[in-house]
């Protein structure tokens, strides 16, 4: 790609911008009198957080080989699409691309920043329309892969790296259930990236709200310095770290899962009701059904919940690869639904 100037890109106001410096960045020792950050003096959990999660960037970094100065740790992913915004984009000015069907927060948070969404459909089979994606000028293009909800992983964004003119932001919450290599690998030789993961999927832990991002050292810098002092909790960063130490577990729960995603790809169109399941490398299946709506009312009713995506994707139900047991009664309320 030709050569990138990072600055351009940056609102001026936020490249010039002072962090507030807190009381844990002006002493980052772990013993003494603390005496320094108005905190409650009484109790075990009285103390602020560490601001920059040291402990779990480190363990990050041990598990990923990627330096602790290209990692960002988030209040969910959906911090680090903010922090996008604010960096990147003047409000009632610049422009961000978005390809439906995908996460929905890419455009609630351009729409709470006063950013003007650009829309470039995906393709009918739910691939990237690359040379529409580049007829349009914008600061920030967020690109879901696998994608949520048609769960493939997209392919030519290695083309858009090349040769879109700004942020690229490629979303990977669902990265653990995908054979492919993550976009991680590709930091060092493209400045305008920014990849974002999680620990609400493969990690088990949506209730931590613990989001990562990758980029570069510069990128980095920007969001450490534009989010808020104490983003993360102490207790999430603990389970966070709890996590990464039992890295054998996450890879059984993962494997589990891909192999009860297979059953149900194995499974769903055998029944009558059923139409096309698209080939899916998350934890999820999109599935075609004759009347998405009647049929997500009648699982309600079995307290079985799925995701009606059939305002974003005609009469398709998003369904979320459960426990054995969870999708045997799935299969079974299914079957029953055919029958009756």
């Amino acid at each position: 790609m030709k050569e990138f100037d990072l600055q351009s890109l940056v609102r001026p106001n936020i490249w010039e911008l002072k962090p507030y410096s807190s009381a844990r960045d002006e002493f980052t020792g772990d013993e003494g009198i603390f005496l320094d950050a108005n905190e409650n003096p009484f109790g075990r959990k009285n103390r602020y957080p560490d601001p920059h999660q040291r402990r779990l960037k480190k363990a990050l970094s041990e598990q990923r080989r990627i330096p602790v100065e290209n990692i960002f740790i988030g209040n969910g992913s959906d911090e680090v699409i903010d922090l996008v915004y604010r960096i990147f984009c003047e409000p009632g000015k610049d422009r961000a691309i978005i390809c439906p069907p995908t996460y929905g927060m890419y455009e609630v948070s351009a729409n709470i920043h006063n950013v003007e969404v650009v829309h470039v459909p995906l393709t009918p089979d739910f691939e990237l329309n690359i040379d529409a994606i580049l007829s349009h000028d914008a600061r920030c293009l967020f690109v879901c892969s696998p994608n949520n909800p048609s769960g493939n992983r997209l392919k030519n964004v290695e083309r858009l790296l090349e040769k879109f003119p700004g942020i690229v932001i490629v979303d990977e919450a669902y990265i653990d259930f995908c054979s492919e290599p993550s976009y991680t690998e590709r930091l060092s030789r493209y400045p305008n990236l920014i990849v974002m993961q999680t620990f609400s999927k493969a990690w088990a832990l949506a209730s931590a709200r613990v989001g990562i991002a990758y980029a570069s050292t510069a990128i980095i810098a920007l969001m450490d310095k534009t989010k808020p002092p104490y983003n993360v909790s102490a207790f999430n960063q603990e389970e966070a770290l709890k996590a990464l130490s039992k890295p054998e577990k996450q890879a059984y729960r993962v494997d589990v899962i891909l192999r009860e995603r297979a059953i149900l790809e194995n499974e769903l169109p055998k029944l009558p009701l059923v139409r096309r399941v698209y080939p899916s490398d998350a934890n999820f299946l999109l599935v075609e059904v004759d009347n998405a709506d009647k049929l997500y009312n009648h699982l309600v009713t079995r307290k079985v919940i799925v995701r009606n995506r059939s305002s974003v994707v005609r009469n398709c139900l998003r369904i979320t690869v459960g426990t054995p047991e969870e999708n045997r009664i799935l299969l079974e309320e299914l079957s029953n639904y055919t029958q009756s």
